[in-house]
């Protein structure tokens, strides 16, 4: 049974949903036009990508998830709900979180002015590394959903679905869970990305105090670096929500079909959709083919 409370969480995820999905799609299709063109790509088209993609999929089954949690929650649990399932919504969170990761590893690399011999070695090999990086990424995450399907994750009592209002339902757990262990480990892609955005940070900074001794007023490089720092700073907050909800999810403590579930779920949806927005945006070389995808192209 619908409940009325639960169609203003489905008008947010729907909303999120057609946002990812045309974001997410036309990242995927502006880099698969240029790979048909010039018969390459370069290693930061291949990452938006890469990104695009498992955004893409990640957008797909949380409106899965949400459309059949909303219209037939027993159909959902008794039916779908399951190891594949499991499999997938890890396997699409974990590569979104790590090609998030290697992208602003990109950033930091390529904008940063640090002088040290090690970072100017990476500096100069990203782009050769990069294609290493996302293979990395996607087999760490088909590594860490294939453990998260071999640990024992809480099962639903179908009697209690059966008996009792779906929204007030809650699973039989375990007082520990191994998902959410296994799942710690994407702790290191989250440290990863909070020390890229500090180290931006500190060159943002450094730079700043060089120039007050000199001109006093903003070059070029300044508003990149400034461009930069927002645009990292907006990832950080996506990256940050996600990870928050996601292990909330993991943790299986949230009530099934309770209000605490579909904020989660919201939270969820925010991040691989509004995170590609901001790539976009962020970018000068897609703002232009995407205003003309949604027809606002400026008036010249």
């Amino acid at each position: 049974m619908t409940s009325l409370s639960d169609l203003p969480h489905f008008i947010i995820i729907s909303a999120e949903f057609i946002t990812g999905i045309t974001v997410n799609g036309f990242l995927i299709i502006i880099n698969c036009i240029e790979f048909i063109q010039s018969r390459k790509l370069t290693p930061v088209q291949l990452l938006l990508t890469c990104i695009g993609m498992s955004r893409f999929g990640l957008q797909m089954l949380l409106m899965v998830q949400i459309v059949f949690t909303v219209f037939f929650p027993l159909y959902y649990k008794e039916n779908i709900y399951g190891a594949v399932i499991i499999f997938i919504w890890i396997f699409f969170s974990s590569t979104s979180l790590w090609f998030a990761t290697c992208l602003s590893i990109f950033y930091c690399l390529k904008i940063s002015g640090f002088t040290q011999s090690y970072f100017l070695w990476l500096k100069f090999r990203i782009s050769k590394l990069m294609p290493w990086l996302l293979l990395g990424s996607l087999l760490a995450s088909l590594s860490l959903a294939a453990v998260s399907i071999e640990v024992d994750f809480p099962k639903t009592d179908h009697d209690a679905l059966r008996n009792a209002t779906l929204r007030m339902t809650t699973l039989k757990m375990k007082p520990i869970n191994e998902v959410l262990f296994v799942n710690l480990a994407l702790i290191f892609p989250l440290a990863v990305f909070v020390m890229c955005t500090f180290m931006i940070l500190i060159s943002l900074y450094k730079h700043t105090h060089r120039m007050q001794k000199g001109r006093g007023f903003r070059n070029a490089n300044m508003e990149v670096h400034l461009n930069a720092l927002r645009t990292v700073v907006s990832f950080l907050f996506f990256f940050l929500s996600y990870f928050a909800a996601f292990m909330a999810n993991a943790a299986f403590t949230i009530p099934y079909k309770s209000q605490r579930y579909f904020v989660v779920k919201d939270i969820m949806g925010i991040y691989p959709s509004g995170h590609s927005v901001v790539i976009i945006l962020s970018n000068s070389k897609l703002q232009k083919p995407f205003r003309r995808l949604l027809c606002l192209r400026k008036n010249q």
